[in-house]
């Protein structure tokens, strides 16, 4: 299975940092938010990955190259201005064939067992779920019996950690923007969007403040050992 890494956001809530840097390529940890999830999609096994860009792109190809510093094959979708997340999907299908693949949110950090998910057929979609955090407490999903629907009291956050089937972007012209939630919840209505609830290291790295909390957590502690999702 091929996996992608969406890059191409601009980062906005993490200004000044974002002006001259990708948020990918914050530093965290001891090292760029985006080589914890090479590393892990490494470990689980991934070996062509794909990574989308727009702001700065030109900086993530000079750090990162062809990968082959974490034993994978990196190929590049660029974009001239950002396409959203499932434009940015879409833009990308010729690199990632036709066969289900796994994204992955570039501006995320968790200890999600990549190797482990799986997306059952007739499934367009097998979303990982999270407890909702303070900034984002209405959650998105509910889920329910391995399901994902957009209604329902008990809802989680979506992770930015999923599996698709190449069909569910077949209605994207390639370089149109397009936004991924209404296609989920599409498909949600027909019963084809599974779902996992991971209990694990989460973190949405979406300010200044958030990214020095977790640097501070890594670099005072051992890295975190992955955990397998739980359903």
């Amino acid at each position: 299975m091929k996996a992608m890494i969406l890059a191409a956001g601009r980062g906005e809530r993490m200004r000044p940092l974002t002006d001259h840097t990708p948020k990918p390529l914050l530093m965290v940890g001891g090292k760029p938010l985006i080589a914890w999830h090479l590393e892990r999609l490494a470990a689980a096994g991934f070996e062509d990955i794909v990574i989308n860009h727009a702001h700065l792109g030109e900086q993530l190809e000079t750090k990162l190259g062809n990968g082959s510093q974490w034993g994978v094959r990196i190929r590049y979708s660029p974009e001239k201005i950002a396409l959203e997340t499932a434009g940015g999907i879409a833009n990308a299908m010729p690199l990632l064939g036709d066969a289900p693949f796994l994204v992955v949110n570039g501006d995320v950090f968790t200890d999600i067992d990549f190797g482990a998910l799986k997306l059952a057929a007739p499934n367009l979609a097998h979303l990982v779920m999270v407890d909702n955090p303070p900034q984002h407490a209405a959650g998105d999903f509910s889920l329910l019996d391995g399901k994902l629907n957009p209604d329902g009291t008990a809802k989680f956050t979506f992770s930015g950690v999923g599996i698709y089937q190449p069909g569910l972007f077949a209605g994207i012209v390639r370089g149109d923007a397009a936004k991924l939630a209404p296609l989920l919840k599409t498909a949600m209505a027909d019963g084809l969007v599974s779902g996992v609830h991971h209990r694990g290291q989460w973190h949405d790295i979406g300010t200044p403040e958030r990214l020095q909390a977790l640097d501070s957590q890594l670099l005072s502690s051992q890295p975190p050992v992955a955990n397998k999702v739980r359903g």
